[in-house]
């Protein structure tokens, strides 16, 4: 598969945002709901001066026609969702979520990251071509 995108641009981003993300993991630990975790990772973006838009509407696409929208978590920059969760490990089912975000959402880069594990899970996705 070739990549869409030069992921050099991108890992500045990304390496800043998952690095908040650890910040808020080594505070608060694991155990609390997606919800404390979501609002102390937008007290940690905004601390480093990335624009974060939290729970925004995204629109979703299919072949090029806008049919809808979904809520993500998270919307840094513009350019990079992320999704988070508090569960006792990441399920398939979530890696499926995102790479079907960038597929209807028509981003190139988006991350999941998992705070209920004792050591904060997280992983970069990346739209690759066809």
């Amino acid at each position: 598969m070739t990549q869409l995108v030069d992921l050099a641009e991108y890992n500045e981003l990304t390496h800043k945002i998952i690095g908040c993300a650890m910040t808020v993991h080594r505070k608060l630990g694991r155990g609390f709901l997606e919800v404390v975790y979501q609002r102390s990772l937008a007290t940690e973006l905004f601390k480093q001066e990335l624009r974060a838009e939290r729970e925004i509407e995204l629109p979703v696409y299919c072949e090029d026609e806008k049919f809808g929208s979904r809520r993500v978590d998270f919307f840094v920059d513009g350019r990079v969702v992320v999704e988070i969760k508090a569960a006792s490990c990441i399920l398939p089912a979530y890696h499926a979520q995102l790479i079907n975000y960038l597929e209807v959402f028509k981003i190139p880069v988006a991350l999941l990251i998992n705070f209920g594990t004792p050591s904060l899970e997280f992983k970069r996705f990346v739209k690759a071509a066809k």
